[in-house]
C-alpha cells in the first residue's frame, strides 16, 4: 500500500489515525509539528500527507507550500467555508473537518491515492484476486461471476480490512446514503461472497454488529 505522513499535534488523534491506516495496510510516519514534517519529507518518499493546519513550529499552510506536489489531505478543526476554500485553493486534494469519522478519512485517503495512482489496482488473498480497475474477480485464476453490489460490498470490505463494520455502515458505503432497505440484504450478500470466493474463514461475523475482512 502507500507510505503516509501524519502531521497532527493532538497525540491521541495522531495515534488513532496511525492505527487505523496501518490496519488497512499502509505504512505510516507520524509527527506532531510542522518542522518535523518537513524533516521527514526530506528523509522519506511519501505518497500522501494527512496534515493538520494549526501546528507548532510551522503551520500546516506553510508546510503544504513547501511540500507542494505531494498529495495532501488537510485534517483540521478550522471548518469555516473560508478556511475550506483557502485549503482547496492552495491545491490540497481534500479537506476534512474535525471531529470526523475514521471510516470517512479512510475512504478519502483511498480516493486521493487512487487519483494519484499511488494505490494498488489489484488485491490478492488466499487464491482470490480482485482487479478494481476492470472490476473482475478470480478464484485460483478462474473468473468468478458476481453482481455489481457484491463487488461494491467486497471493495468496501477490502478497503476497510481488519476493521469491524456494522451492517448499517456497510449499507451506507456499498449501497449509498439514500438506500432504503433491510440490513438483512447485507447478510445475504456476505453469504454469497463467502461461498463464491471460499472466504468463510476471512469474512468474519462480528457479534451483534456486522462483519470484518481479516487479513
Amino acid at each position: 500500500m502507500a507510505t503516509i505522513l501524519i502531521v497532527e499535534d493532538e497525540i491521541p488523534i495522531n495515534e488513532l489515525i496511525k492505527r487505523n491506516l496501518q490496519a488497512v495496510g499502509h505504512r505510516c510516519i507520524s509527527v506532531i509539528d510542522g518542522k518535523s514534517a518537513l524533516d521527514e519529507m526530506d528523509k522519506h518518499e511519501v505518497d500522501l500527507v494527512v496534515l493538520d493546519i494549526m501546528l507548532p513550529e510551522i503551520d500546516g499552510y506553510e508546510v503544504f507550500r513547501q511540500i507542494r506536489g505531494t498529495p495532501t489531505i488537510f485534517l483540521t478543526a478550522k471548518g469555516s467555508l473560508t478556511d475550506k476554500v483557502k485549503g482547496l485553493t492552495l491545491g490540497a486534494d481534500d479537506y476534512l473537518v474535525k471531529p470526523f469519522e475514521m471510516l470517512e478519512l479512510l475512504a478519502r485517503v483511498d480516493a486521493v491515492l487512487r487519483r494519484s495512482k499511488k494505490t494498488n489496482k489489484t488485491f490478492e488473498l488466499d487464491g482470490v484476486r480482485i482487479d478494481f480497475e476492470s472490476r473482475q474477480l478470480f478464484l485460483h485464476n478462474h473468473p468468478v461471476d458476481f453482481t455489481p453490489k457484491e463487488f461494491d460490498l467486497l471493495e468496501v470490505l477490502v478497503n476497510n480490512r481488519n476493521i469491524a463494520l456494522s451492517r448499517e455502515k456497510l449499507l451506507e458505503l456499498a449501497w449509498g446514503y439514500d438506500y432504503v432497505g433491510d440490513t438483512r440484504t447485507v447478510d445475504v450478500h456476505i453469504q454469497k461472497l463467502r461461498k463464491k470466493l471460499e472466504m468463510e474463514s476471512r469474512i468474519k461475523t462480528v457479534y451483534k454488529m456486522g462483519y470484518r475482512l481479516e487479513v
